[in-house]
């Protein structure tokens, strides 16, 4: 890809943050592990510029916004999904444990699952 153009990586950036979207919304983890292989790819090849004219710096700028539209997806669906595991964890009911003065004592959640060691 070294040689297409500037224009043309950060059209295909736009095009891979796009594509990331609609895999996130689909939870399509394969393919959304694809695509960010790829996007991560292209960003680490594009060579840094002053001066791109009207063209380039209205693309960068629609490339920032639908990045950041996508961190806001992510960021809110981790929120969900922590959300999720933490009212499920407090359903799951949890042995009654007593202390030394015969109250009763709660323990809490593990989070076994989102530490990673289920």
């Amino acid at each position: 890809m070294s040689g297409h153009s500037l224009l043309e990586q950060l059209q295909k950036l736009h095009d891979l943050i796009l594509r990331e979207r609609e895999c996130a919304k689909a939870v399509d983890l394969d393919g959304l592990q694809d695509v960010t292989r790829e996007k991560e790819e292209l960003v680490h090849r594009l060579e840094p510029t002053v001066d791109g004219g009207p063209e380039l710096r209205a693309l960068a700028e629609k490339i920032k916004l639908e990045n950041r539209r996508n961190a806001y997806l992510f960021w809110s669906s981790l929120k969900f999904v922590r959300d999720s595991m933490s009212f499920f964890n407090r359903q799951v009911s949890q042995p009654v444990a007593y202390g030394a003065g015969g109250r009763m004592i709660e323990s809490g959640s593990s989070g076994l699952v989102l530490a990673g060691r289920v």
